[in-house]
């Protein structure tokens, strides 16, 4: 396999992979609803129509990955989500460490970066539109 062709792999693996983990999330908030969001929302002042950026950044966002249908505007629209995510739910565990040692927030730090990684590196060949 030559080198763009491992790339293109890598970017197509990337994405389909930050995809479906942050599908999973979207599909729980369409089966069980967004209360849990609105009440987030509402505890801070914020309008509670918000939580419906959650399925936008959890439901729409990760099937633009999979597909590699605009995955650039879709790995920034997961990125949002997960500062929205750290902002309204994870801020008190900022610094905190998890029982196996590691970082409370380590989930969400590499759904952001892995977001910004295919924002910024775009979806390669492997994808509907290349964009």
């Amino acid at each position: 396999m030559n080198q763009a062709a491992m790339q293109d792999f890598a970017r197509l693996l990337l994405r389909v992979t930050l995809g479906v983990l942050v599908l999973l999330h979207g599909i729980a908030k369409l089966r069980h609803g967004l209360d849990g969001v609105e009440s987030l929302l509402q505890m801070r002042g914020w309008p509670t129509f918000l939580a419906y950026g959650a399925l936008v950044g959890e439901v729409l966002a990760p099937l633009m990955l999979i597909a590699g249908f605009h995955a650039r505007i879709g790995g920034v629209l997961v990125a949002v989500n997960m500062l929205f995510a750290l902002l309204l739910a994870h801020l008190g565990e900022l610094g905190r460490l998890n029982g196996q040692g590691g970082w409370a927030l380590e989930l969400q730090a590499m759904f952001l970066v892995a977001a910004v990684a295919v924002a910024l590196l775009g979806p390669g060949r492997f994808s509907i539109n290349q964009r």
